[in-house]
C-alpha cells in the first residue's frame, strides 16, 4: 500500500487541507491524526456561543465520522503524536508508528499562560478548543445568570468573550496591562468607542494593570491586581493570546522561530514536511518588522494556505500570496472590521470620520496600508479592501 498523506491536527487547517486536496486527488490515501475527537467546528464560534445559547454539541457542524467518510480519510482520533522521524518519514504515535509520503503539520497554537500566585491560580481557565469550551460552559451554566467572570486580556478574544458573556447576563470584568482594549489593532479613538460600547453592557474595565494572584474566597475567587485592587469572581478566564505550537517540529529538528517556518510553497526545512495554520510562520507574510515571516492566527490565511498547499502536494507548483484580509471582530455591541498594517510599516492612523480610520504610511501618505471600521462603517469593508496595498 502506498504511504499516505499524513496530517497532524483536526482543526480548520487540517480539515481544510483535506478538502482542498480531495478536490484535486480522490485516490491517494489520507490519514489524519488528532488528540481530540476530530469533530469539525468553527473555532471562532467559541467566543460568541453564549449569546446564541449554544453549547458544545451545538457548535459541532460535522461529526468526525461523517467528515472522515465523506472525504475518504482514515481518522485516528484521541491519538497522541509523540515524535517525528523526518529521515525515515515516520511519525510515532500513542498507538504505533505511521509512515508517510508527505506530512502536514496543522498543530495549531496553545494559549499563553502567565505565572500567577495564589492557592486558586490553578483554577484559571483558557478556551482554545471545543473541549476547553465544554469545561467553561459547564461551570458557567451551573453557576447561572449573574455569575461573575474575570477575563485576563483585552485583546481580540478577551473582548469577544466580554461582549458575549455580558450580553448573556453574566457580570464581566476585564483586566489588561494596556490602557485601552484592542490596543494592538485599533487606533485610540476606536478603542474608546469599543470600551464605551462594552461599558453599556456593564463590563467593568481594569486597565493598566495585571492579575497578580488568585485566591479562594467563600466558594468564589479573589483576584489581587498589580495596582492593589481586589476583585471577586466566580470564574477567571485567561485570554492573553496564543503561541504557535512548535513542540513536535522543534524536537524533530525542523526550523522554527515564532512558528514552524515555511516558505512560500508551505514547505518546512525538512523534506516532505509541510505546515500551515496557527502554528506556521509564513514567509509570504514577511514585512519590514518581520523579515522572515509572521504567524497569522486567523481564518482567511488558513483558507488561502490550504489551497496552495493542496496544489503543491498534488505536484502542481503554487506560491502563497496573501491579499488584504481584514478581520471581523465579533463584538456586536460595536461591530469592528480591522485591517492593521503589517509590523514595521511606519505611519499613523488618520481618522476619516468617526468610525473610519486609515493607516497612512509615512513615505506615501496618500496610500492606505490598513484600515479600521466600526459600527455602520463596516459596510465599507470590501470597497476599502480593493484600495489596499497587497500586504497583510
Amino acid at each position: 500500500m502506498d504511504r499516505p498523506l499524513l496530517i497532524i491536527g483536526a482543526g480548520l487547517a487540517g480539515w481544510q487541507t483535506v478538502r482542498e486536496f480531495r478536490k484535486l486527488d480522490t485516490t491517494t490515501p489520507i490519514t489524519l491524526v488528532t488528540a481530540d475527537a476530530g469533530d469539525f467546528y468553527a473555532k471562532p464560534t467559541l467566543s460568541n456561543a453564549f449569546g446564541q445559547k449554544r453549547g458544545p454539541a451545538q457548535l459541532v457542524t460535522t461529526p468526525a465520522a461523517t467528515i472522515a467518510q465523506t472525504l475518504n480519510v482514515t481518522l485516528l482520533s484521541h491519538t497522541q503524536v509523540t515524535a517525528i522521524d523526518t529521515a525515515a518519514q515516520v511519525v510515532h504515535t500513542s498507538t504505533g508508528p505511521l509512515g508517510y509520503r508527505d506530512l502536514v503539520l496543522a498543530t495549531g497554537a496553545q494559549p499563553i499562560r502567565v505565572p500567577l500566585a495564589g492557592a486558586a491560580s490553578d483554577q484559571v481557565l483558557s478556551v482554545n478548543s471545543l473541549a476547553d469550551f465544554g469545561v467553561f460552559h459547564q461551570r458557567l451554566t451551573a453557576l447561572g445568570d449573574g455569575a461573575r467572570v474575570a477575563i485576563m486580556g483585552a485583546g481580540l478574544i478577551g473582548c469577544e468573550f466580554a461582549n458575549d458573556l455580558a450580553g448573556a447576563g453574566y457580570a464581566v470584568a476585564v483586566v489588561d496591562p494596556a490602557d485601552r482594549p484592542l490596543a494592538a489593532l485599533l487606533p485610540p479613538t476606536a478603542s474608546a468607542q469599543l470600551q464605551a460600547a462594552l461599558e453599556g453592557l456593564s463590563v467593568q474595565w481594569h486597565l493598566g494593570t495585571t492579575v497578580q494572584s488568585v485566591e479562594p474566597l467563600a466558594g468564589a475567587l479573589s483576584l489581587t491586581l498589580a495596582n492593589g485592587q481586589r476583585i471577586a469572581a466566580d470564574i477567571v478566564l485567561s485570554a492573553i493570546g496564543l503561541r504557535a505550537d512548535t513542540t513536535l517540529a522543534q524536537a524533530a529538528g525542523i526550523a522554527c522561530e515564532r512558528g514552524i517556518a515555511v516558505n512560500r510553497q508551505l514547505q518546512t526545512s525538512a523534506p516532505h514536511v509541510w505546515a500551515l495554520g496557527d502554528g506556521a510562520q509564513y514567509a509570504s507574510a514577511a514585512s519590514p518588522g518581520a523579515p522572515t515571516g509572521r504567524t497569522l492566527p486567523y481564518v482567511m490565511p488558513i483558507m488561502a494556505a490550504a489551497k496552495v498547499l493542496a496544489a503543491n502536494l498534488c505536484g502542481t507548483a503554487a506560491t502563497l500570496e496573501f491579499a488584504a484580509m481584514p478581520v471581523a471582530i465579533k463584538t456586536p455591541a460595536l461591530p469592528i472590521v480591522a485591517h492593521p498594517p503589517a509590523p514595521g510599516y511606519l505611519g499613523a492612523w488618520v481618522e476619516q470620520t468617526l468610525g473610519e480610520w486609515w493607516f497612512a504610511p509615512a513615505d506615501a501618505p496618500e496610500r492606505a496600508h490598513g484600515f479600521v471600521l466600526t459600527g455602520t462603517h463596516t459596510s465599507k469593508r470590501m470597497a476599502l479592501v480593493k484600495q489596499m496595498v497587497a500586504v497583510v
